[in-house]
């Protein structure tokens, strides 16, 4: 019970502290609210980049690694760019190949793509991202089907003209029309039947492929479209690892291994190939982003540093203006500790109250428009704001609290 009434005594007492003085107490806590503001629109902002970013990469797709002849890394002297343009591209043969051998990989696919013009009718739509897939494609990356469906393994075999397309053709293409399965469309002069719509990715911060402007046909019926190899389209290999496989130590292994064997490389010999890991350019943006974080926190550190001087302000002032009372509250049996307790929750209380201030600050930059930037306030924000307040206020009152609760009952009770 004296939780409770130390809680609720010390809510009342910094209640009248805000009253009393409503100006001087303001701008006391302006300095806590200013400083929460900052830290955590910093962390806010930069929380909501960074996932916009790494979503502008999702084609990239998650615990997968994939064939290129580039590394993601590429450059420096030491290994001239001219050595990785003369590795050979990956192709249907070497995907057969791993596919039947390879034991460390949930799925593994290939794929192609190129850019092409899409019409029905009068319409047409430019820049789409056409790309031949095979039937374990969807397992390898995200292909969210909201209308009708993906290919059959039939389908993709036979290498049929079906195909399945974003959001943006589909609502260019047919304008509105909500029944767009079952429909022809032309690509390269060439009918194919809409046997799905993918879901509707948005906007992003990029120029990065996005499944919006994506078109997928079969494999086989993109290579009858396209030249595939080092002078025309370059397929691309890729494996998804499984979630136990630690930064998919073993399936890149296991891809070395076997494409070495395929490759007829010699054990002197070094790879021709690259593997790429879609983690590589995501943990790449986290570091710069965690180092854009520290450097927003120290500058948002130094206003909590003023504000938690306004809250000692606030807290020696209100333990001189009470001084009589608290010498009453000691003659009447009252123990240093809940002088102590009571000076503390308040200062906690004031704290709080600045950095809810900045908290809701922070909450309305949520509501402003900022093209395709999304911004948006986690509750790991929140809860670092109200942590953040209530330890600079338990700070700023410690001192305060320890000059009340050893004060001496008879002179506190003598002082006007």
């Amino acid at each position: 019970m004296i939780i409770f009434r130390l809680i609720w005594e010390s809510f009342r007492f910094a209640l009248q502290a805000l009253k009393s003085n409503l100006t001087r107490t303001i701008l006391s806590l302006l300095g806590v609210t200013i400083g929460i503001f900052a830290i955590i629109a910093v962390f806010t902002l930069v929380d909501s980049l960074e996932k916009n970013i790494k979503s502008s990469f999702s084609f990239l797709g998650t615990n997968v690694v994939r064939v290129d002849r580039f590394p993601f890394a590429a450059g420096g002297g030491e290994y001239p760019w001219w050595k990785y343009f003369r590795r050979p591209p990956g192709n249907y043969n070497e995907f057969l190949f791993l596919k039947e051998r390879m034991k460390n990989a949930e799925a593994i696919t290939i794929s192609a793509s190129a850019n092409t013009t899409i019409k029905r009718g009068s319409s047409s739509f430019g820049g789409a991202n056409l790309q031949g897939v095979v039937f374990n494609h969807k397992e390898v990356y995200d292909i969210p089907v909201v209308e009708g469906r993906f290919f059959t393994e039939l389908e993709i075999s036979a290498a049929r003209n079906v195909t399945v397309i974003g959001a943006k053709i589909a609502q260019t293409l047919f304008q509105g029309d909500d029944n767009i399965i079952g429909k022809e469309i032309k690509i390269k002069g060439q009918k194919f039947i809409v046997i799905g719509l993918l879901e509707e990715e948005g906007e992003g911060l990029f120029d990065m492929p996005s499944k919006d402007d994506a078109c997928l046909i079969p494999f086989g019926t993109f290579g009858k479209m396209y030249y595939m190899g080092r002078w025309g389209v370059e397929p691309t290999i890729a494996a998804k690892g499984y979630d136990d496989d630690k930064n998919l130590v073993a399936l890149e292994n296991e891809m070395t291994g076997l494409l070495r064997a395929k490759r007829g490389l010699k054990p002197i010999e070094e790879d021709n190939f690259a593997l790429n890991k879609s983690e590589f350019i995501q943990n790449a943006i986290g570091a710069i982003f965690d180092v854009i974080s520290i450097a927003g926190a120290v500058i948002g550190g130094f206003s909590i540093l003023v504000g938690g001087f306004g809250i000692a302000n606030i807290m020696f002032v209100s333990v001189r203006e009470r001084t009589n009372i608290i010498g009453i509250q000691k003659s009447l049996g009252a123990k240093n500790y809940f002088i102590l307790l009571q000076f503390l929750f308040e200062s906690t209380f004031l704290s709080l109250f600045g950095g809810l201030a900045g908290l809701l600050l922070v909450f309305a930059i949520t509501f402003i428009p900022l093209g395709a930037l999304e911004v948006f306030l986690s509750a790991k924000n929140i809860i670092l704001g109200l942590v953040l307040s209530s330890t600079i206020g338990m700070l700023s009152g410690s001192i305060p609290a320890g000059m009340a609760a050893r004060m001496d009952p008879v002179e506190a009770i003598r002082s006007n």
